[in-house]
This record gives structure tokens, C-alpha cells and sequence, in this order.
């Protein structure tokens, strides 16, 4: 009987790589978050370049419960390469500890692909307060604070968000205490920090980059190990707080039991675009690194950093029903 088991299994394998190899079915590429945002635009960039040897591939937004509700699509959908997904550090390190109930396993519901990018983040304040206050280093963000100890606050995207955990981190990190104000969204918050509601965010850099350069905020430091060459003359947080590193990343992904051979066809042909001069060049215009990997390299990624959230959630006291 066991034997009869393994020889079905083999042939129903078998039956979906070449399924994928010779169907003309368009690939649907799922993006758990709504159109127009730095994850949707460099998911179709990439669909682009690979119409050559991959065919069409459509992106399909399906936003809802922070990246959920697009994730379980992904990890319920027939493991024969025809749909992948994009995961990100919030549906696949954040979330599983963010809330009460997940529709999805996050450890093992899916087959990594590829990395895609990876964002660095940037401590920006509004330029005017921080003009007010004196604050133009990260050390004075952090002596003013422990001078005036629940005096400054910062926003986020909302309770567990990764802008409210790198806030978390920070906080822990300088020994200092800061009020944080979620806000329902991303834009929100930044809007928030524009108008002068809140003194600081911690926020991507593709979405930070242009108030940036028109003056309107003020970027203290990157969060990435290192200065960032996207942000010239903007230390890295590490040069303050020993240790401290946050990126934002977001990958590639397939339902769980994905033939290797199929997994392998759709790595040479992400990774091949990743590394395409023309990628390259859009994807430094949004302030993205693009990160190609093997897809064993992208799972260590996504197994560290949710063991890492796991600690940073709990800590913050965020959670979800």
C-alpha cells in the first residue's frame, strides 16, 4: 500500500511539472496589498521582464487583513507553479505572532522562490520640528528624549505594523521612551508626521524618499546595518545603537509541495530579471535594492526573521483579533 502511495504521488508530480512546462495558462502572481504601492509596482516590473520565458505573468491585488487575506490565497492554490505570490515581512515574519488566528501556516504552507528586494528604512522627522527642537543627529533625537522623558511621539501603519516594531526596537535599543500613535495605514501616518502630529516615524525609504529631498522631512539615519548609497550623507542607526538593523524585504512564493524542477524554472527566470541592467536601474529609481537568491536562501531569510519578530512582537504588546 505504501508503495502504491508513493507511486501516485510520483505520477501526480510528474503530471504538474509538465502541466506547467506545456501549459500556455498565464501565471497569476498574487500581491497581498492594494495597486500603486512600491510592493505592486516592482511586482509588475518583474512580470514584465519575464514574458520571455515564463510567458504572461498577471499580477492580481488582493488586499485585506494585512497581507492575509492574498497569502492564504496563495498557500490553497494548486501546487503546479500557475500561482506564486509575494510574500513580505509582515505576511510571513510579522503577522503569524501579530494575530490570534492565522488562515495560513506561514512556516510551512508555502516553497520559497526568490528574494526580490530589500528596502532600507529611515528614522525621518518633520523637518520643522526637528528645526524647533535642534535635533539634527540620531544622538540628539535620543538626548532630547531622555531629557524629556514621554514628550515625543511617533506614528505607524497601526499596532504591529513594522514601522510600530522598528519604533519598538529603537526605543529598546536607546534606553528612551516615545509615545507611539498608530494610524490606519501607511499614508496616514505620514501625513500625520507631515502636518506636525507626530515628531517621528520609522518608515521605508521608497515611500519616505520624496519629502525627503523636498525638505519637508528630515532623515536622521537609515536602519540598515550600513549607510545606505540610496540616501548619500545619512549614517545608519548602527553607528549609535550597536547591533541595530531593520530592512524591509518582500520575496517570491509558492504553495507548499511546488515541484522542485518547476520552483527551479521560476528562480532562473526571476533571478535572470532581478539581475537585468534595466531591472536594476527602475528598481534604484524606488529606492529598491534588488536581492536574488536561491530559494533556499530566501527561506533561512524568512525563518530569521520570524523567529526575530516573534520576540519583538511579543515585547510590544500588538496584537490582532
Amino acid at each position: 500500500m505504501q508503495r502504491r502511495h508513493l507511486m501516485l504521488a510520483s505520477l501526480a508530480i510528474a503530471a504538474s511539472t509538465t502541466a506547467f512546462a506545456q501549459s500556455n495558462k498565464p501565471i497569476r502572481l498574487i500581491v497581498p496589498y492594494a495597486a500603486g504601492g512600491p510592493l505592486d509596482i516592482t511586482s509588475r516590473a518583474l512580470a514584465e521582464r519575464v514574458k520571455d520565458s515564463l510567458g504572461t505573468v498577471v499580477v492580481d491585488n488582493k488586499p485585506g487583513a494585512g497581507g492575509n487575506l492574498g497569502s492564504d490565497l496563495v498557500a490553497k492554490a494548486a501546487p503546479d507553479g500557475t500561482t506564486i505570490g509575494l510574500s513580505a515581512v509582515a505576511t510571513h515574519a510579522i503577522n503569524p505572532w501579530l494575530f490570534a488566528k492565522m488562515p495560513y501556516d506561514a512556516a510551512k504552507d508555502f516553497a520559497p522562490i526568490t528574494q526580490m528586494v530589500r528596502v532600507p528604512n529611515v528614522l525621518v522627522m518633520n523637518a520643522d520640528t526637528a528645526a524647533r527642537l535642534k535635533i539634527n543627529t540620531l544622538a540628539d533625537l535620543i538626548a532630547y528624549a531622555k531629557k524629556n522623558p514621554g514628550k515625543l511621539n511617533y506614528g505607524s501603519g497601526g499596532n504591529g505594523s513594522a514601522g510600530h516594531l522598528a519604533g519598538e526596537m529603537f526605543k529598546q535599543g536607546a534606553g528612551i521612551f516615545a509615545v507611539h500613535i498608530p494610524y490606519n495605514g501607511g499614508n496616514p501616518a505620514q501625513l500625520a508626521l507631515l502636518s506636525g502630529q507626530v515628531d517621528f516615524n520609522i518608515d521605508n525609504l521608497a515611500t519616505a524618499a520624496p519629502n525627503i529631498k523636498s525638505g519637508k522631512l528630515k532623515a536622521l539615519a537609515v536602519t540598515t546595518a550600513k549607510p545606505s548609497p540610496m540616501l548619500p550623507g545619512v549614517p545608519a542607526m548602527a553607528q549609535t545603537i550597536k547591533g541595530f538593523e531593520v530592512d524591509t524585504w518582500w520575496g517570491l512564493v509558492a504553495p507548499a509541495g511546488t515541484p522542485r524542477d518547476v520552483i527551479d524554472k521560476l528562480n532562473a527566470a526571476f533571478t535572470t530579471a532581478l539581475k537585468a541592467p534595466e531591472t536594476q536601474e527602475r528598481f534604484h529609481k524606488l529606492m529598491a535594492e534588488p536581492v536574488p537568491t536561491t530559494p533556499e536562501q530566501f527561506g533561512q531569510l524568512m525563518d530569521k526573521e520570524r523567529a526575530r519578530y516573534q520576540d519583538v512582537v511579543k515585547r510590544s504588546g500588538a496584537k490582532v483579533d
